[in-house]
């Protein structure tokens, strides 16, 4: 006698919930050493560099700094740390040879990587809402050490264009991780198109006068800072997006395209 052999139906299984994955995403930010350590450290250098500002301009009385100036040092400062938390979000997977069991369990692998994205923006909402109440704290804190009125001037084409460079230095960040996968290889890529490549293109700039005229088109960060001087003209508009294509659109394409076809070991 023959014997059927014996499936398991899962066909009118439910799929997980995108809210999960997301909640999953956002926890695994922090389950690791790496992850915990790396917020840690970016909420405590922001802390202590409004620290040293607010120690400086309460020793020198000629000196008038305002809500905005606070908030400017914590943007600079996570700026430069923020993106590698968007690149652990997905090179994580890879390093530490998780990929097999997440997309296991969610074979639909832009899902995690759309969830991935989201939970890098809820940190960059995390770091923004942070860097904002410790401005407000050392604003009154060098209000009450001067005995002078306080300056709350910060504007709202400073905080847009705060929230949107943070958000695009998470980004950036996460499109280089789905390019190459690969922790060291996309921090070092990171820095180098962060900090080195606008010094070549000012050098390339000075030295050609041709070149001049291009790297506007191709210079996402000086683009993308003229965004804390709303509202841009025309042609600050079209720099912004032409080099936010080259620079963000154009590696997340290629990573999400690679992820798709990525072997999974």
């Amino acid at each position: 006698m023959t014997t059927a052999p014996l499936t398991f139906d899962v066909s009118g299984t439910q799929g997980i919930p995108f809210s999960r994955l997301f909640s999953i995403e956002l926890r695994k930010s922090a389950d690791t050493r790496a992850g915990r350590w790396l917020i840690g450290v970016t909420a405590g250098l922001a802390l202590l560099a409004n620290i040293i500002f607010l120690i400086v301009e309460a020793t020198h009385p000629d000196e008038r700094a305002s809500f905005g100036d606070f908030v400017a040092v914590s943007a600079f400062v996570s700026s430069v740390l923020l993106p590698v938390l968007g690149i652990m979000l997905v090179t994580s997977e890879w390093s530490q040879r998780t990929a097999m069991t997440t997309f296991t369990l969610e074979p639909r692998r832009m899902r995690i990587v759309l969830a991935k994205m989201l939970a890098g923006v809820a940190l960059t909402a995390f770091v923004v809402v942070f860097a904002l109440i410790v401005g407000v704290i050392c604003n009154l804190l060098l209000g009450a050490l001067r005995d002078t009125p306080i300056d709350w001037t910060f504007g709202w084409s400073g905080f847009f264009g705060f929230i949107i460079n943070q958000t695009f230095a998470m980004l950036g960040g996460f499109a280089l991780a789905c390019l190459l996968l690969n922790t060291p290889a996309a921090i070092v890529a990171f820095f180098a198109y962060r900090y080195v490549l606008p010094t070549l293109l000012a050098i390339g700039s000075a030295l050609m006068e041709w070149f001049s005229h291009v790297a506007p088109w191709i210079d996402f960060q000086s683009a993308s800072a003229e965004l804390y001087d709303m509202p841009l003209t025309g042609s600050q508009w079209a720099h912004l997006v032409v080099s936010g294509v080259i620079w963000l659109l154009v590696p997340l394409a290629i990573g999400l395209w690679r992820i798709r076809r990525a072997e999974v070991k």
